[in-house]
């Protein structure tokens, strides 16, 4: 080592250095040191034996400042990083080593290809200071409770129209279910948990926000004040219909289990559909019956409580007639009524007054009396209202009936007063 030269030694480097000085001056036996360093008596002797020859570098291990034998080629490193560039850009270290494994049959951990990219400053870490919340341990049981709500987000990164992500994330697995829609409404919520039900069954419970969907805006009338009841929207007059108990949590993070899955999803989905070329909203919904699959294979947790909570539905119960939309109308004298801005004639007899409007989520409508379906037209035209005539486009002159002015009135005052003979006595008062 010449002058000058500094000698960079490890923590663990100085301690197995005191040893050996000790064993070499032979104040310990190198049995004694072999058990302190956790070596085996023949390791020992040969860094003793290299201290003496070598001096304090002896301690320090050969390989040190060496290139690993298992070093990635830089051929290889260099196409991954290419791959990424010209395929993946924006995927995640994770993601993009499963699109290696599963496409190019190329395999590398998540931590060698991360280091990788934020090298060639491809990826950033990303760090928030998070707000303290307590933990809620899952339900035990699966179809205990179902965490449900919409995603707005751009899923086709603008190849084609927005649309809102439906999804449902059981709380004791984990298991996911969604489907895409238009807009998130009551028509597209009522349709999902129609397909959820056929699929996997009533949950027993169903965890929402306070979004209008699912909970009603409207003030509670007086028979509804009076009775303790609050006015439902009508997801949730639905879901009371079928016996699911709905839970409204008052922030973002109460159900932060579907939050998360809304945060997984804008990463995966969102490039999984890009790699497909999906540019519609039904060709995303055909991928999601092959994707959701394969995601819950991946992300599904075993519950602590075995058996499925899920309850079946009861014989007779028509799911058309509960998963819709209830408007009461008024049944005119006529048999018409006027629903949504369009005009309908009931072509059925009936004494009742109102009748119940029923929007199916297939696009079709009925109209209902207590529990008897009526056979209705929609009416084009609406009638046309009588126009009041005014008095100025009459043919003639209507008589005019002669104006009688009241006792009181100020004019026979006024001319009861001046009608007088003058006086000037009273020309005070007149002038006054």
């Amino acid at each position: 080592m010449t002058e000058g030269d500094m000698l960079m030694l490890r923590r663990h480097e100085i301690r197995r250095l005191e040893v050996v000085r000790k064993v070499i001056k032979e104040r310990m036996r190198q049995a004694v040191a072999a058990d302190l360093l956790e070596l085996s008596t023949r390791q020992t002797r040969r860094i003793v034996l290299r201290v003496k020859q070598e001096g304090e570098s002896g301690v320090i291990h050969r390989l040190r400042g060496r290139e690993s034998n298992r070093r990635t080629d830089d051929e290889e490193k260099a196409k991954v990083l290419k791959l990424y560039k010209d395929k993946y850009e924006g995927f995640g270290p994770t993601l993009f080593c499963e699109k290696l494994v599963e496409i190019h049959k190329i395999r590398f951990s998540d931590e060698t290809v991360r280091k990788w990219l934020l090298k060639s400053g491809d990826w950033e870490k990303s760090s928030k200071r998070r707000k303290h919340r307590q933990w809620r341990e899952r339900k035990e049981y699966y179809g205990q409770l179902q965490q449900v709500d919409g995603s707005h987000h751009d899923w086709l990164e603008g190849r084609g129209a927005k649309m809102v992500l439906m999804a449902y994330i059981d709380d004791a697995t984990g298991r996911v279910y969604c489907r895409f829609y238009k807009y998130e409404g009551t028509k597209p919520a009522l349709d999902s948990f129609l397909r959820y039900i056929k699929k996997y069954g009533m949950p027993q419970i169903v965890y929402l926000d306070k979004h209008t969907t699912y909970k009603s805006p409207s003030q509670a009338t007086i028979e509804q004040e009076l009775s303790g009841e609050e006015p439902m929207s009508q997801f949730e007059r639905a879901l009371k219909e079928l016996g699911v108990k709905v839970i409204h949590a008052n922030s973002p993070q109460a159900k932060g289990r579907v939050e998360r899955l809304f945060k997984t999803l804008q990463d995966r989905l969102v490039k999984e559909m890009r790699l497909k070329g999906i540019k519609t909203l039904e060709g995303a919904n055909e991928f999601l019956k092959e994707y959701l699959p394969v995601l819950n294979r991946k992300f599904n947790v075993v519950a602590r409580g075995k058996g499925d909570m899920h309850s079946s539905l009861p014989k007779g119960v028509d799911l058309d007639r509960i998963l819709c939309i209830k408007t009461q109308r008024a049944l005119r004298n006529d048999f018409t009524l006027v629903h949504d801005k369009k005009f309908y004639q009931v072509l059925d007899n009936t004494s009742a007054k109102t009748v119940m409007v029923e929007e199916r989520v297939n696009g079709t409508m009925r109209i209902y009396t207590r529990d008897r379906s009526l056979k209705y037209k929609q009416l084009l035209e609406m009638p046309k209202k009588v126009e009041k005539i005014k008095m100025s486009e009459l043919p003639f002159d209507l008589p005019r009936k002669k104006h009688i002015p009241a006792a009181d009135h100020p004019w026979r005052q006024y001319r009861n007063r001046y009608s007088e003979p003058f006086d000037e006595t009273n020309l005070a008062d007149i002038i006054s």
